[in-house]
């Protein structure tokens, strides 16, 4: 109760901020239920959803996120009819959902966008319990998808061995690349990767960014170092660009992820030996130079500036880069080129982490009367639309919809359930045997995925012509994926898996004071303002001002969960 009374509290303030006319006098609980699904004049039963919109999901005229193919896909396939309760978009969306949860007052289903909302709504129990119809209804390819995370994105929706929500899903990624003007490269005569295994040292990453620094291959007239944020390493895949990721994973180190030690004790990424070592590689390379010397003062755009503007040619960044950040290179050198690398380990290896196998989750409001109909949704849309055979005959409307872009919000779940090794068997299966030869095009049955293999063929044909849409797919897919795809054809990677993706009472309220201090003590520790054994006090100051508190908090709850 004590959970649900702070909720009331919280919610009351979001009330009156957000001027809704909410009455948080008595939050319900279990006790008094909603009234079950009622159905439509023609006997369809109602669903009333919760949904999260865009801001421009590109529907055609006369369609809405109420009514449109999806929807009337549900309502062919279900005989089901859905009534959105609310949309909202952002963070608009949550605060509906926590003023939702804060009346008792859910609609049928909603997505909920943490782990902390879905443990307040089964503490609370506003939710239904999925255990048995997840068991009875979920198709085969439904239960291999959830498989193929190793149960982990199932456990996350799990709470005394009980599945409450439908976890969306985060597929692998890994690892964060070094992406290296190839054809600064081959005009420099410069040779990297002798042995061809894709993996390059920290002495030959090193020694090219020297070789461009010294030669201007951008004829820039004032060439710079490899550049990196000033906030060095991110908590997931997506956001690590210009990230120390890559260095770090040479020492099998991995900032912002709490993991277990040698010891088996949990500890924090970047408090460890490793973490402490790829900042001293740093630090060195910051005072030879190799490092853009303006490291911790730029921003991102000046730092695609530099890239535009032929000053650097050396990025890290996740294998998506080029879609949206190298492409602006792109746009003012036809002749640029990229390649792929990562840096080889100490244990020779390619060192990564896994991701949160999870980000959002679907719910369904405790009395409602068909559970069951989200587990058909399910079905229907990540199962037996995923692996249509024949999109155009068989789905007209939902293959005009792919077509025209509309965006994948406007589906009833707008969630992703995909297996953890999608983005690597869409490449290794469809993409490259069609740019190979080797199947048709035409054969691949996903829309998505036939517009990347025609694009990419594309550019294939007529490089120095190609739209630079056409070069970005290019460069992720065969450049980006197909690294991964190597790597893992050649058992390169090492695995960590984290230990704990979600939030602790202590990391709400000490964790951005947290991770400012870990920012700023790493600039000053790469610029050379404070000795690598600075580190040290870091660690103590960490501990110390939350640290401990957070690492303890963690300890209880997998404790809890076990």
């Amino acid at each position: 109760m004590k959970r649900f009374r702070t909720l009331c509290k919280r919610m009351t303030i979001l009330s009156m901020a957000s001027m809704l006319s909410v009455s948080l006098a008595a939050c319900v609980d279990s006790s008094s239920p909603q009234e079950s699904a009622s159905t439509t004049e023609d006997g369809k039963t109602v669903i009333t959803m919760g949904r999260v919109t865009a801001a421009n999901p590109k529907l055609p005229e006369g369609d809405t996120y109420e009514n449109n193919a999806y929807t009337r896909l549900v309502d062919e396939k279900l005989d089901v009819k859905i009534v959105n309760q609310f949309e909202a978009e952002g963070e608009d969306y949550d605060r509906q959902v926590a003023l939702a949860i804060a009346s008792g007052e859910l609609p049928d289903m909603m997505r909920v966008n943490s782990k902390e909302e879905l443990k307040e709504l089964v503490e609370n129990d506003l939710i239904a319990d999925l255990t048995d119809v997840y068991k009875e209804r979920a198709s085969d390819n439904i239960k291999e998808i959830y498989d193929s995370y190793g149960g982990r994105s199932l456990a996350d929706a799990t709470f005394d061995d009980r599945l409450m929500a439908i976890p969306a899903t985060n597929g692998a990624n890994a690892p964060n690349m070094v992406w290296i003007r190839q054809d600064w490269i081959d005009k420099l005569g410069l040779e990297l990767d002798k042995d061809g295994d894709s993996l390059i040292t920290l002495e030959e990453l090193e020694n090219t960014a020297k070789a461009f620094i010294e030669n201007d291959p951008g004829a820039s007239g004032n060439p710079v170092g490899i550049p990196f944020a000033h906030w060095l390493n991110a908590g997931d895949y997506g956001g690590s660009a210009l990230t120390m990721s890559s260095v770090a994973g040479v020492f099998n180190a991995h900032p912002r992820h709490y993991i277990k030690d040698e010891n088996g004790n949990i500890t924090y990424g970047s408090t460890t030996e490793g973490t402490k070592k790829a900042l001293g590689v740093l630090a060195e390379l910051f005072d030879k130079g190799i490092i853009d010397p303006q490291f911790g003062t730029r921003t991102w755009d000046d730092i695609m500036a530099l890239l535009t503007n032929g000053q650097t040619g050396i990025v890290t960044g996740p294998w998506h880069i080029p879609d949206w950040g190298l492409s602006a290179v792109r746009e003012m050198d036809k002749n640029a080129e990229f390649v792929a690398y990562t840096l080889e380990g100490e244990n020779g290896k390619a060192n990564v982490f896994r991701e949160n196998p999870t980000g959002s989750f679907i719910v369904v409001r405790k009395d409602y009367a068909h559970p069951e109909l989200a587990i058909k949704i399910l079905n229907l849309f990540y199962d037996e639309l995923g692996n249509a055979t024949d999109i155009e005959t068989d789905y007209p409307e939902i293959a005009k919809y792919n077509e025209l872009g509309v965006d994948g919000s406007t589906r009833p779940f707008n969630i992703e359930v995909y297996k953890s090794t999608s983005t690597l068997d869409d490449f290794s299966d469809l993409i490259l045997p069609a740019v190979n030869g080797e199947t048709s095009i035409e054969d691949i049955t996903k829309a998505g995925i036939k517009n990347d293999a025609k694009t990419i063929l594309e550019y294939i044909e007529n490089p120095e012509n190609a739209e630079t849409s056409a070069w970005a797919k290019y460069h992720s897919r065969m450049k980006g994926i197909g690294l991964i795809e190597k790597l893992t054809t050649e058992d390169t990677f090492n695995w960590t898996t984290p230990v704990y993706y979600g939030t602790t009472a202590t990391m709400e309220k000490k964790g951005a004071n947290l991770l400012k201090l870990e920012e700023e003590d790493f600039i000053k520790i790469v610029t050379g303002t404070e000795p690598l054994d600075y580190f040290d006090k870091f660690v103590s100051k960490w501990k110390k001002q939350g640290g401990d508190e957070i690492l303890a908090e963690i300890e209880a709850e997998l404790a809890e969960q076990q």
